[in-house]
């Protein structure tokens, strides 16, 4: 049963009553989610740049360490001096694959440049859209999956109720705190996120922070 909003829904998520009272809407409604927040409270929403900087970024990140990502980051950030989709399409790909990202990333973040060159791709079209059209639009891109899309609306424009069911460590996170033998497979998993309406954006922040804290505690890190 989704949740009941105190705030009909919409919330800042920057601004931390706000976010504090969707979460404890959560925790009041969802054992799984009371547990999460004894646990490590009220998660810091994740915020990223809100244009083709931002979108990179995430694609940088994917499937890496927090720290390994941010090394690699700072390289590309380096070469290019600002990254743009122009700076992107003009420098040279060894010189990026020297930097740490793979060929496939590559190719990833100049398809997308050139999506947004092209105005394929228009991120302020992205920012004005309901979810569902701004996910249309992002992963109709190559380069783009449901994950980057879902990862970009929250933490670049700060949608509460996106929910990136095929992330792994949001899985493990829910199995870990419910005591489940195995994850939910993401179509599972997107109908377990059911319960956490409007807040999923807010339910997978606790859980990110859940999983992390374990990690660290276990010297793991995030």
């Amino acid at each position: 049963m989704p949740v009941k909003s105190p705030t009909g829904g919409a919330i800042d998520v920057t601004d931390l009553k706000q976010l504090s009272k969707a979460v404890k809407s959560l925790a009041r409604s969802c054992a799984i989610m009371a547990a999460a927040h004894n646990h490590v409270g009220v998660p810091e929403w994740r915020t990223r740049q809100r244009d083709y900087a931002g979108l990179a970024r995430i694609i940088a990140y994917q499937q890496l360490s927090t720290k390994a990502a941010g090394t690699i980051w700072g390289r590309v950030e380096v070469l290019l001096g600002k990254v743009t989709p122009a700076s992107v399409l003009a420098a040279d790909f060894d010189a990026l694959r020297g930097c740490g990202m793979s060929r496939p990333k590559i190719a990833h973040i100049r398809s997308i440049a050139e999506a947004v060159q092209s105005g394929a791709l228009n991120l302020k079209r992205v920012a004005k859209a309901s979810d569902e059209d701004a996910q249309a639009e992002l992963v109709a891109v190559k380069g783009i999956g449901p994950w980057t899309a879902d990862v970009y609306l929250m933490f670049s424009l700060g949608r509460w109720d996106v929910f990136p069911h095929a992330d792994i460590g949001l899985s493990e996170a829910y199995r870990m705190l419910s005591g489940e033998r195995k994850r939910h497979p993401p179509k599972q998993f997107l109908k377990t996120g059911e319960r956490w309406r409007p807040y999923r954006g807010v339910a997978a922040h606790m859980l990110w922070s859940y999983i992390n804290a374990v990690r660290e505690a276990n010297g793991g890190g995030a």
